[in-house]
């Protein structure tokens, strides 16, 4: 068995550590988020506290960890009689991000169910991490329906499993911890939510520090149960403050004046809904059942609201996690005195560097050398001596309607276009190819009935043999890879226009973080076309990009055609089974180089002949309009829309307009 790295021996992320702590001393705070960038210990410190963790009795036999001084009246393999039980340590389960729903809630063997009657059960991860942990790396890369169920068992502490009529029901309470990188793309935040506690976590930038971090991962390389061996006595430790907390927990008191402080901090930071204020309570109780005492002091509320609120104020994708701490200390000073156990909050006491960690933004992108200034190519005003403007602000964004690939896809489980799923309406039956996962109930009935006679049927149950089995066809949606390739020559560089092409582009990553999708950009100017974001789950790293795309130069729109048909290949190789939709954000202009025009048609129908799904945005302004994106709509095969039509309320026929076309 590999030997863990000791808990104790990673090096700072102190609100990581804290956070994993309060969890276990108290699981009613609701479990974990780990945010941060890759390589920052965000798994190691996960897998550490679960011999951290104090044995569990459970019921000897028991396949749902049972507690022998209370077993569950409702356990599949109960009931069971009260006793002493079997102690064992507590349990760390990993749910790999593939793995599907019976691997999570467990199965139901339906074909017994069906022939003989039985509730014949094998439990999944869930009964697994019943009173121990249950850890998700990458969380934010499982799939929704799975998310949904996970979050569902931690808030009611029981799953449930149904199939077609036959329902099976176990505790799973457990301390539920994600970890995610999020480069890779968000959680909605209704489910952000649901993690009770929020850390951002990042490599430190002090050099004596990182040397630490080294020294002790090589000697742990080196000699595993030695550098365990090192660290024992502080692990022991450890464990044995957390077995006093617990046992500590009931005693501590909540005051009225603490209450009024968490119940002022999520009204002053206008946070959604109640669970803020119930996480915060048990949060601030936590904090001082691990500090020794009795009653929770103002410097509890304080390190719990930098814990529990800076993910409950995000109000769109674009938005950083974080708080203004200063904002919290006026708060909590405003309402301290109000009971006799508060104290005056701390601004330099616990919890600091419970707010947002330094980021790392992109600058804007540097232009391309010997690129010509040209003047505006439909008479709009460029800037003096360069062929590069500054960077244009996004104007506010808009809802859009949705923008849908045509025909049935198969590709991974999302909200934007049609596709054959696990989860959805019904729309047929077929043979299973494997193990069945989603019974067609009336089809196998229908399969069974003609051979019941020859069966030898006698009693009133069906006789159903394997081949009688039919599984479920549904419909569903799926998420798609939006690329957008945007033009960023010197036709699109007044500011305006640029302003409203740019608020334009970031509706509809909006619109693509809202129904899953994968987003890629493109853009060209000057004499090429420029990969600026790889295709991504993070829409916000595209919000970035887009903030800082400078403008200016002649309009290769070959190039960038060419580059977006390239990116597409790629993709399509790494993940064949997202379709695309390729939304080119233009005004149809093609200069630079011989036959511009001709080269942009023969780039364009490249995307038809592959079918390709596609809108061409018109940006094109003034009161003589050559209707140059109509034209490359045409050789793309796709529609055109103006700025204006992109708007939800203008939009109503565009989506009809791209199925008529594809028909």
């Amino acid at each position: 068995m590999t030997t863990p790295f000791p808990f104790t021996a990673v090096v700072g992320q102190d609100d990581l550590r804290l956070a994993l702590l309060l969890n276990a001393v108290s699981p009613a705070v609701g479990g974990v988020l780990v945010r941060g960038e890759k390589g920052t210990a965000k798994s190691t410190a996960v897998r550490a506290l679960s011999a951290l963790m104090p044995q569990v009795p459970v019921v000897a036999g028991c396949r749902f960890s049972c507690d022998p001084g209370a077993p569950d009246p409702a356990c599949p393999d109960g009931p069971h009689e009260a006793g002493a039980g079997t102690p064992r340590p507590a349990r760390m389960v990993e749910l790999p991000v593939g793995a599907s729903e019976d691997r999570l809630v467990g199965a139901l063997d339906i074909e017994r169910a069906l022939a003989e009657g039985v509730k014949a059960f094998e439990p999944g991860l869930l009964a697994d991490a019943h009173r121990g942990i249950l850890y998700v790396d990458e969380v934010n890369l499982l799939h929704d329906h799975l998310v949904d169920l996970l979050l569902d068992a931690a808030a009611m502490g029981a799953s449930y499993v149904e199939r077609e009529g036959v329902s099976v029901r176990h505790a799973a309470r457990f301390l539920l911890v994600g970890t995610m990188n999020p480069e890779e793309g968000e959680l909605r935040p209704q489910l952000l939510d649901r993690f009770g506690l929020t850390v951002e976590v990042a490599a430190s930038r002090e050099p004596e520090q990182r040397v630490e971090v080294v020294r002790r991962r090589l000697a742990y390389d080196d000699d595993p149960g030695g550098f365990a061996a090192r660290w024992a006595d502080d692990e022991t430790a450890v464990r044995q403050r957390i077995v006093a907390a617990r046992e500590l927990l009931p005693s501590v008191r909540l005051g009225d004046g603490a209450l009024r402080q968490i119940a002022a901090t999520c009204a002053a930071f206008e946070v959604d809904g109640m669970r803020a204020d119930i996480v915060m309570a048990r949060t601030a109780t936590a904090l001082a059942a691990w500090a020794g005492r009795t009653d929770v002091l103002a410097e509890d509320v304080r390190q719990a609201a930098l814990l529990a609120l800076p993910h409950r104020r995000r109000r769109n994708p674009f938005d950083a996690p974080g708080l203004d701490e200063d904002k919290l200390d006026e708060t909590l000073e405003e309402f301290s005195g109000d009971d006799e156990n508060d104290e005056d909050p701390d601004p330099d006491g616990p919890g600091g560097g419970g707010g947002q960690p330094p980021s790392e933004s992109d600058g804007p992108q540097g232009g391309e050398s010997g690129a010509r200034p040209e003047a505006g190519e439909d008479g709009e005003p460029q800037a003096s001596g360069a062929g590069e403007q500054t960077p244009a602000r996004a104007s506010e964004p808009f809802r859009t309607k949705v923008l849908s690939v045509p025909g049935i896809g198969e590709g991974a489980a999302g909200r934007r276009s049609r596709a054959r799923t696990e989860h959805g309406r019904t729309t047929g039956a077929r043979r299973p190819r494997g193990a069945l996962t989603k019974l067609h109930l009336a089809a196998t009935v229908q399969a069974a009935a003609p051979h019941q006679r020859a069966r030898g049927r006698s009693g009133r149950g069906l006789v159903v043999r394997r081949d009688d089995l039919r599984q479920a066809v549904r419909e569903g949606r799926e998420g798609n890879l939006v690329l957008f390739v945007v033009d960023a020559s010197g036709s699109m560089a007044a500011r305006q226009r640029m302003s409203a092409v740019k608020g334009a582009v970031l509706s509809l990553l909006l619109d693509a973080y809202q129904r899953r999708d994968k987003v890629g950009l493109v853009t060209f100017r000057g004499t090429a076309g420029d990969v600026a974001l790889p295709p991504t789950s993070s829409v916000d790293a595209a919000a970035v990009r887009l903030e800082s795309l400078p403008t200016g130069g002649r309009t290769p729109l070959a190039a960038g055609l060419l580059k977006a048909h390239e990116v597409l290949r790629v993709e399509r190789l790494r993940d064949p089974a997202r379709r695309a939709l390729v939304v080119v954000v233009t005004d149809g202009r093609a200069t630079g180089g011989p036959e511009p025009v001709a080269l942009a048609g023969r780039a364009a129908r490249l995307f038809a002949a592959e079918g390709v799904a596609s809108v061409v945005v018109d940006c094109e302004s003034g009161p003589v309009r050559l209707g140059l994106a109509g034209q490359l709509a045409g050789e793309l095969g796709g529609t055109a829309v103006t700025l204006d039509e992109l708007r939800a309320e203008s939009i109503a026929g565009l989506v009809k307009d791209v199925q008529r076309r594809a028909a």
